[in-house]
Formats: C-alpha cells, sequence, structure tokens
C-alpha cells in the first residue's frame, strides 16, 4: 500500500513538471526575439550614423565585386588586383550583390534612376546592420550559456559590445572582417564547450568522462551548425583558422583544463567523421561559387596566404612593429574596458579556482588561448591592421564581463553569474558615467565626422550627374543605347587622391558616370625584399612624387593624351600643382582650362597619412562648358 501511495503521488508532480520547464523555455526564447529585434533597432540607427569613410576595403572587398555580379563587365565597377589574382573568395560579395539583385528586380523599369539609386546604396547597409546584430546577439547568448541565463554578466556583454566606440565605427561597414566576426560569434556559440572537459561523473575506474555529448540528433546539429559557420569564417579569411586550431589544440591536448575529458573513442570519431563532412561540405559550395565567379577552378584560400604570407605583398601597404596588437590593437578594439579585457585573460588562467562551473572555466581558458595565439601568430606578419584581430571582440567582451561587472555594481567576481534584482547597487558612478561619455565622444565623432567628405564628395558628383545628364542615368546600361560621341568622350570625374581613397561605383551608381582615379597595384611579380620591389613605384606614388609631372605624362603638350575632366577631385595640397601646370605660362596652357573650385568639405582633426591633409576639394575644369570635346 505504501509503494502505491507513493506512486501516486509522484505522478503529478512529473506532469506538472514538463509544463512549467516547457513555459520556462518558450519565454526564454521569447526573451531572446525580442532582445534581437531590439539590438537590430539599436544597430539600424548606428548604420544611420555613418556616414564616414575608414578604409578602402568596406567598398574594394566586398561592393565592387558585387556590383559587378549583378550589373555586368559594363557597369563601371573597379575590381582591384586581388580580384584579378583571385585571392578573394566570391562568397562575401555574393551576399551584397543579393541585395543588389533585389532592388534591380523589385523596381520595375518605370521607377525613377534616383530613387533606385538610393535604395542600391542602402541595400549592403541593411544587410550589413543584420549582421551586426547577429554578432551583437550570440555574443550575448554565449555569455548567458557560460555565466548563466539572464545574469548580470551576460548582460554586461550585451552592453559592453553595443557600447564599444570600435564597434559603433566599424560593425555596420561591409568589411570582410565584420562578417567574419559575426559568423564567428555564431559557430562559438553553437560549439559544444563540454568537449574540453566536465564534471566529474563518479565513475572513478576511468579517466573519461560518461557524460553523452552527442546523444541526441540536436546536439550533433548544432555541432554541425558551428562546424560550417567556423569553416565559411575561414574561406572569408584564411587566418580565422587561427581560433579554430587553438580550440582543438587545447581539446586534444587538455592544458590547463578541468574535470573529467570526455574525448573517447567513439566521440572523437564523430569529432572527425563530422569536421571531414562538414569541411567537404563547405569546400564544395566555395569551389563551385568561385568556378562560377572567375570562371576557373580556384581555390583563393591558398592564394591569399601564398600571396600574402610567402610573397610578403601585405607589406606593401604598411609594415608595422611586432607589438602592434599589445600597444595598439587590443587598445584602440577595446578603448575604455581594456583594463578589465587584461584582468580578464590574466584571472581566466586561475578560473577553476571562481566557482565557476567546469564548463565555464575551460572556455574562459580557451577563449584567452584563443586570443594569445591569435595575436602571436598575426604578429609575426609585418602587415598589421586593428581590423584582423576583431572577430577576438566576442572573447575579450566575455573574460571582461565578471571583472566589468564587479567594478562597477555591488556584485563580487563569483556572483558575476546572479539575475539583476533589487539588491543589485552600483559603484563608482563618475567614473562609469566618465567612460560612456569617452565611448560617445569617440564613437560619434569617428562615426559622423571624422573623414566624411570621401563619402560626401562622390555623392556631390552623383547628383552632378544626374543633373547634368538626366537621359543617362539608366541602369545598367542599355546596349542598344544611341551613340554620343560627345558625351562618350566626357571624363566625368579624375579623382587625384591617395588611390582607393573614395568609394566608387557602389556610390557614383551609373554605367554612364565615367571616372578616372590613381591606381596603386603591387608589384605581384617581384620577389620579396628584391631590388625590384624596393625600387617599384606605383600610380599614387609616381604623382605624389612629381605632381607636374605626372599631369604632363597625362595631359602631354605635343600629342594626344587621356581624356580631360570636367571635374578634378583632390586634397587642397594638389591645388597649387594643377594652377602651374593649367597656368597661361605652364605645360598644360594649350588646353585653355580655368580651374574653379566648386566644392569643398572639411575631412577632419587628424589623418593618418600626410597626402590626404587639409579640405577635400573638387576644381571644375569648365572643359566641356567652353569648347567641344576635342583630344586633351
Amino acid at each position: 500500500m505504501s509503494s502505491g501511495k507513493k506512486s501516486t503521488a509522484r505522478a503529478p508532480t512529473a506532469v506538472t513538471k514538463s509544463p512549467l520547464k516547457n513555459r520556462v523555455a518558450t519565454l526564454a526564447i521569447v526573451e531572446a526575439r525580442e532582445a534581437l529585434a531590439v539590438i537590430f533597432a539599436i544597430r539600424f540607427i548606428n548604420a544611420l550614423c555613418v556616414r564616414t569613410f575608414f578604409q578602402p576595403d568596406e567598398y574594394f572587398q566586398a561592393l565592387e565585386p558585387a556590383w559587378r555580379m549583378v550589373f555586368g563587365e559594363d557597369s563601371g565597377a573597379w575590381l582591384t588586383w586581388e580580384w584579378q589574382h583571385q585571392i578573394r573568395s566570391s562568397v562575401h560579395p555574393a551576399v551584397f550583390a543579393f541585395g543588389y539583385w533585389l532592388v534591380q528586380n523589385f523596381f520595375g523599369p518605370s521607377t525613377a534612376s534616383k530613387v533606385k539609386a538610393k535604395w542600391l546604396m542602402a541595400a549592403p547597409k541593411i544587410i550589413q546592420t543584420g549582421f551586426a546584430a547577429l554578432s551583437d546577439w550570440y555574443s550575448w547568448r554565449l555569455a548567458e550559456k557560460l555565466y548563466g541565463h539572464g545574469s548580470v554578466a551576460a548582460w554586461s556583454v550585451l552592453l559592453m559590445t553595443l557600447l564599444n566606440p570600435w564597434q559603433w565605427y566599424t560593425a555596420t561597414r561591409t568589411f570582410s572582417n565584420c562578417f567574419e566576426t559575426t559568423l564567428t560569434a555564431m559557430a562559438l556559440y553553437y560549439w559544444p564547450w563540454e568537449l574540453l572537459g566536465t564534471e566529474d561523473d563518479g565513475v572513478a575506474e576511468s579517466k573519461y568522462s560518461t557524460v553523452p555529448l552527442f546523444k541526441t540528433w540536436s546536439q550533433i546539429n548544432r555541432f554541425r551548425l558551428s562546424l560550417v559557420l567556423a569553416a565559411f569564417a575561414v574561406l572569408l579569411r584564411p587566418t580565422n583558422i587561427l581560433i579554430w586550431l587553438a580550440i582543438g589544440t587545447l581539446a586534444l591536448t587538455r592544458a590547463t583544463l578541468s574535470g573529467k575529458s570526455p574525448l573517447t573513442r567513439s566521440n572523437l570519431l564523430i569529432v572527425y567523421r563530422e569536421v571531414i563532412l562538414c569541411g567537404s561540405f563547405v569546400l564544395g559550395l566555395s569551389l563551385l561559387a568561385d568556378r562560377q565567379y572567375y570562371g576557373e577552378w580556384t581555390f583563393p584560400p591558398l592564394t591569399f596566404l601564398h600571396v600574402n604570407v610567402a610573397q610578403d605583398l601585405a607589406a606593401f601597404y604598411g609594415q608595422n612593429d611586432w607589438h602592434y596588437y599589445l600597444s595598439q590593437g587590443i587598445p584602440l578594439l577595446c578603448t575604455t574596458i581594456t583594463p578589465f579585457v587584461l584582468k580578464g585573460l590574466y584571472k581566466s588562467f586561475d578560473a577553476e579556482n571562481s566557482n565557476w562551473p567546469v564548463t565555464t572555466s575551460n572556455t574562459l581558458k580557451a577563449l584567452t588561448f584563443t586570443v594569445l595565439t591569435n595575436i602571436a601568430s598575426l604578429s609575426l606578419v609585418s602587415h598589421k591592421e586593428v581590423r584582423f584581430i576583431t572577430p577576438l571582440l566576442p572573447a575579450l567582451h566575455i573574460l571582461a564581463a565578471p571583472h566589468i561587472t564587479s567594478f562597477f555594481t555591488t556584485i563580487s567576481d563569483a556572483a558575476a553569474s546572479a539575475r539583476p534584482g533589487s539588491n543589485l547597487g552600483w559603484k563608482r558612478v563618475p567614473l562609469l558615467a566618465g567612460g560612456l561619455l569617452v565611448n560617445a565622444i569617440i564613437g560619434g565623432y569617428l562615426s559622423y565626422f571624422h573623414a566624411a567628405a570621401p563619402i560626401q564628395v562622390v555623392d556631390f558628383l552623383r547628383t552632378e550627374f544626374e543633373t547634368l545628364h538626366p537621359t543617362h542615368l539608366a541602369l545598367p546600361r542599355p546596349a542598344n543605347a544611341t551613340a554620343d560621341y560627345d558625351f562618350e568622350q566626357e571624363l566625368f570625374a579624375l579623382f587625384l587622391t591617395p588611390c582607393h581613397a573614395t568609394p566608387w561605383r557602389s556610390r557614383l551608381v551609373y554605367p554612364a558616370l565615367r571616372a578616372r582615379a590613381l591606381a596603386c597595384e603591387p608589384p605581384v611579380h617581384t620577389p620579396p625584399r628584391s631590388p625590384q620591389r624596393r625600387a617599384y613605384r606605383d600610380e599614387t606614388r609616381r604623382f605624389f612624387d612629381d605632381q607636374v609631372g605626372f599631369l604632363r605624362e597625362l595631359w602631354p603638350g605635343d600629342r594626344p593624351g587621356e581624356d580631360m575632366a570636367r571635374y578634378v577631385v583632390g586634397y587642397e595640397g594638389v591645388g597649387p600643382a594643377l594652377r602651374r601646370y593649367f597656368d597661361a605660362a605652364g605645360p598644360g596652357a594649350r588646353h585653355k582650362v580655368q580651374l574653379k573650385e566648386v566644392w569643398s568639405q572639411w575631412n577632419g582633426l587628424f589623418t593618418d597619412d600626410e597626402r590626404k591633409a587639409g579640405r577635400l576639394v573638387v576644381w571644375a575644369t569648365g572643359y566641356y562648358d567652353y569648347v567641344l570635346p576635342v583630344e586633351p
């Protein structure tokens, strides 16, 4: 009788627990979706606030090839040497090409070209806003897995990533590094961190854990998703493999890790099987995509490593000290939270003594190992940029979370997994407010004011073209358009700026708007550190070495040269050379050009290139206003 009573008493408990558990899970999903919507809204505002130029790769490694994918070879897109030598994967531009394709096919022929142009410029921003929001969201979700659902530390990770001025400045830009960061954050979230070790299962006879890692299809599919995302990140930026080599090495060697290893023979076989299957799947898709894009079989990641590492061509675009990532990279990436990041890196070595679960302490160690090995490896390459370590940012935020939480709230490091409640108090509020103000000033200035002129000048030229040539705004350019010899001869704009100093067709838009700019292809066919490479001068350097001499080559005084430009664009330091050349006593006097400054814009408080010092200026030559177009 007593046993019967026990069984009847337990049944309702089991029944009532299941709906409660399901309800909690449903609420968690709803909360996560609402959080994603809020994050997207914030990043959308962020995207609207970013109106400055940072680096050429934002346009020339993504939007220019994407533009050509949709609008064809005669669209005016500028493909740099990297695409000509097949060192870039076509996967990243294809994402934005899809956005261009949607706009092109959604707006019919009756849509005004100016309206379509605005949507074509907006499409990449909207897509990248989604990627930026996913990066933030998955960083937060990973923090919840490690520190607890709804924990103060997890919320601090979300706040750090949203308020980070580097993220505000770059996250909504179409850099491959930003997309790589999103893929990395997603892959880290789906990664089975229990591979690093599990809690003691009480079976002393075996050094391996009996806790099942791949018991259900859901667990295996999450692992597959992580591997696929990681593989795409590696194809996008081959250096991303350093992250996964670090995690894999630590899982296999178990150096410094706690708990019991789950890597039994059966689990290892599953891991190897999935790595091979998922890697082969992504590799196959990449090969097919690049075969379609380049017209031949090629493997860009291998070419990327050969060109940038073996041939050291990246050094052509600048060399940095070995300590660049330590002395400048991390401080620029993390700004005001740098001290907490450094403390997190240091404290993670002793994570098992911080009352964290085994999985959490091991994951923190793995993230630290990943950060250190990546920075050490990338420091061996002479050309360094902060963007190259951006994929480490989710890990850095997670490592800093407990320490920034305990510093500014009454919750200790060990209690950072607690949920915020009425007992949450704040400390050092003036210092916190000062840090937030510094972040706002840095992010606001860089995103809205610094180097805004390169964007604005292209918009000015596009607007002028719409005004002067309203019948030549077709997109794509009609194949059977009536020939207009005078118009075809017109070079609308000549950019005498450092190469790739402004956006190109993704903002000029119209294929009929013919423009020319200085190039800077590296000496691809010269050996590293050879006399030929040291002596090489690209077009940009030749111009700034002898500006008037270069103009003589461009428009010779005794024979026809290149087409004369309606507008000349350059920084104000170029003005004196232009005037000397076109002066009545100068070598370009026969062109009868009277330079007139028609547009100029302040370009920021400082510059990293003295050739970009001062205002950005547009001069009108008046050549097409007063004479018939003839050979200049």
